[in-house]
């Protein structure tokens, strides 16, 4: 008798898919499991291995056309036999469901004794439910920095059912800059949690509700239902979705059968088309499934031998008598492509978005200068005598820095739209890598702090940084930004502006070079600085000022001093 073969379910989005190509004609012999067709769904192209054994009877979609999940796609029966009843058959089962969805669902008949205007009047509006008229505290997602649109759920430091306490801590929150921690304000009994562990809320969401234990708590959730109540749905719900999921679609290894009675290979289809694909001789594969069957996972995972190598290779040419020559064989690599996808953080989130505006809004320009860095060496060689920390490069480049955006306010400044403000401050960020991007801890008032007092302060937000404990109010209100990669070993580079400032230096590492000194050639030391600036606000000659008064300091450090 003949069966219909639909198109299956192959993805959880999928709606249709496309044949991609037809592996049979009509008239061929069909065996359960044979690779029939390449089906392209909206996640990938995949292959559709028959269930059903027969002749290939009828095509219902051409290869490059689209046919949606259940329609029917080829049918199969016996050669010669009549098709058209089957086709019939399913166009008359697909019709009947769709009349019978509406009559699931009948609409209400009218009746003299009630009318329809009362209908809506039936609800009427009850008195609006509070938090204060339960008794009850609504703990919503906080707003953790300026820059903070959503929050992630690091961690629950509670359950539903546990006691709470006004200063106990509910949760970490992931931010945008770190790892922060939500306390609760209230007292009471944890009544509801509004967001799993790892996933995002948005800032002013509800995230928990605490009160007094036993209070219903559901009519403050509109038409939310409570996280115990979804866990409940989806736990029910899961075991009949997988349930579903087998049924219409196998796996890989029940689909694929014995090898037919003239194959001396035992082998799934699919593996013998992965296998031909690669070049290998599926004889040689050794098979893991059930009576010696190869699967795909076998030819995937396959290493031929060394004699295997020397019998694919090619025969060497034939060289003519009395030369000597050396056959170089290549052998023969198998690899398999992988990769590995990761959700993106809240911190990646945010640098993407702030800097793709800044880079995209700001027009930047870039000047790049050398400094010869000899005597910055031998300061800080002197100053390491003294000092009660040791003073790094990184340190001697920020207070230069800072002294010179004194002497260049307009450097110091940034761009609001309808005014420049010119800030007399000088609050200089750093820029501090960690794990999952990048963090611009603020050293405030840099200009009258000492060298001792800026390295203590650069280590240690750099320690607090990478320990995901810095505060937001230890990376706002920057006036000019540094980036450093110089102790990477990078010679030089342009940074993205990090906004509201106006300008950021980017720091290359100090190289050994020959240099002209006194009409001689001698080795030199000398660090490349570039300096990108916000053309609205600084033009070309006001950085350029900057970079000569930061150049004549570094290279004669005394002046830090003055």
């Amino acid at each position: 008798m003949a069966e219909v073969v639909k198109m299956p379910k192959m993805s959880d989005t999928m709606t249709e898919g496309v044949i991609a190509k037809w592996h049979k004609k009509v008239g061929d012999k069909v065996s359960s499991g044979d690779l029939i067709a390449e089906v392209e769904t909206d996640k990938a192209t995949m292959d559709f291995e028959s269930f059903q054994e027969g002749t290939l009877l009828y095509i219902g979609a051409e290869e490059g056309s689209a046919a949606p999940v259940d329609s029917v796609i080829a049918v199969l029966g016996a050669e010669g036999e009549d098709y058209k009843a089957a086709l019939e058959g399913a166009g008359a089962a697909a019709a009947a469901a769709k009349e019978e969805k509406p009559a699931a669902e009948p609409a209400p008949e009218k009746t003299d004794d009630k009318p329809a205007a009362e209908t809506p009047k039936e609800e009427p509006a009850k008195a609006a439910v509070t938090p204060e008229s339960l008794g009850a505290t609504v703990i919503r997602m906080p707003l953790l920095s300026d820059t903070m649109t959503e929050g992630v759920i690091a961690e629950w430091h509670k359950k539903v059912g546990d006691k709470i306490k006004s200063d106990d801590t509910l949760a970490d929150v992931e931010t945008d800059k770190a790892t922060m921690e939500v306390t609760a304000y209230a007292e009471g009994t944890l009544l509801y949690v509004g967001v799993e562990k790892g996933n995002a809320a948005k800032v002013n969401d509800i995230i928990a509700i605490v009160g007094k234990e036993g209070t219903d708590v559901t009519s403050l959730l509109g038409s939310a239902p409570a996280a115990d109540a979804k866990g409940d749905a989806k736990k029910e719900d899961e075991p009949a979705k997988e349930d579903a999921k087998v049924a219409e679609q196998p796996s890989q290894e029940e689909k694929e059968p014995a090898a037919t009675a003239d194959s001396r290979v035992k082998a799934s289809p699919l593996a013998k088309k992965i296998a031909k694909d690669k070049g290998i001789d599926i004889a040689q594969v050794k098979g893991s499934a059930e009576g010696g069957r190869i699967v795909k996972k076998d030819i995937e995972g396959f290493t031929p031998s060394t004699k295997q190598v020397e019998e694919a290779a090619p025969a060497p040419a034939a060289k003519p008598a009395g030369t000597t020559s050396t056959s170089v064989t290549i052998p023969q690599f198998i690899g398999q492509e992988k990769y590995t996808e990761k959700p993106v953080t809240q911190m990646r989130k945010v640098i993407a978005k702030r800097l793709s505006e800044s880079l995209f809004t700001a027009p930047h320009f870039y000047l790049t200068m050398s400094i010869d860095m000899d005597g910055a060496m031998a300061a800080r060689a002197k100053i390491n005598e003294f000092a009660p920390v040791k003073i790094s490069f990184n340190d001697m480049v920020l207070k230069a820095v800072a002294v010179a955006l004194k002497q260049h306010p307009n450097v110091n400044s940034s761009w609001l739209g309808d005014k420049i403000r010119y800030n007399e401050h000088v609050n200089i960020g750093v820029a501090v890598a960690v794990e999952d991007g990048l963090l611009v801890p603020v050293v405030r008032f840099a200009d009258g702090k000492t060298l001792s007092h800026i390295s203590a302060e650069v280590k240690d937000f750099a320690q607090r940084a990478k320990a995901k404990k810095l505060q937001p109010a230890d990376w706002e209100g920057s006036t000019f930004t540094i980036s450093n990669l110089g102790m990477f070993g990078i010679d030089e580079f342009t940074a993205i502006i990090n906004p509201p400032d106006a300008c950021i230096l980017a720091v290359g590492g100090i190289q050994q070079v020959p240099v002209v000194k006194n009409g001689a050639v001698v080795p030199g030391n000398v660090m490349k600085v570039t300096l990108s600036c916000d053309h609205r606000v600084v033009d070309g000659a006001t950085g350029s000022a900057f970079l000569q008064t930061l150049k004549a300091l570094l290279e004669e450090p005394v002046r830090l001093l003055v």
